[in-house]
């Protein structure tokens, strides 16, 4: 075989392979959004998105479309951001899209009248690095410390009831805390304790 034809069968193969792989991440896309319970694609389908929370060490509230036209609104994804802070040092960062339209999901889901009480969202490295030395319950490489994960609770709902429904998602991570009254949820792996 001549070093063209070699040349030739790699460039063949490369794009079989890459063909390939192609097919199998839109398959994979595919089956995804087919699996995608039919009541959450409803939700997200809607022309707005609002979530309404209260930071009980801050005491600021928030009741914001985040969603509409089709898109994120930048100025009131800034607006949870900065009531999503670390209350211990100030410090803002980016919350995850996708632990925000699952509050929205669950917040529907309860039919809630209530803002969410928010006991923790961000966490900085260093808040959280105090918390794990005072607590087992707190994750040295925790989800809160990106954006992740949030503990909260939902006035008028049993706690059990809010875990009860959080789980049903099937979307993430989920902690009960009934002693502490609030339940963890995070966009990590499907799992749950407590």
């Amino acid at each position: 075989m001549t070093l063209e034809h070699t040349l030739q069968h790699k460039n063949m193969a490369n794009n079989l392979s890459l063909s390939r792989r192609r097919f199998l991440q839109f398959g994979i896309g595919a089956t995804t959004s087919l699996s995608l319970p039919s009541t959450f694609a409803n939700i997200l389908a809607e022309p707005e998105r609002k979530l309404s929370l209260i930071n009980l060490h801050t005491g600021e509230s928030l009741n914001t479309t985040y969603w509409a036209e089709g898109h994120y609104q930048a100025s009131e994804l800034a607006a949870i951001n900065r009531i999503l802070r670390d209350h211990r040092t100030g410090d803002i960062y980016h919350i995850d899209h996708d632990l925000i339209d699952m509050l929205n999901i669950l917040h529907y889901k309860m039919k809630g009248n209530q803002p969410f009480q928010v006991i923790s969202g961000y966490r900085s490295p260093k808040t959280n690095a105090k918390l794990s030395q005072k607590s087992s319950g707190v994750a040295k490489k925790s989800l809160h410390m990106q954006g992740k994960a949030i503990d909260i609770r939902l006035p008028g709902r049993q706690l059990s009831e809010l875990r009860k429904t959080a789980l049903n998602l099937h979307i993430g991570g989920v902690g009960y805390y009934p002693k502490s009254n609030f339940i963890h949820i995070d966009t990590g792996r499907v799992r749950h304790w407590g």
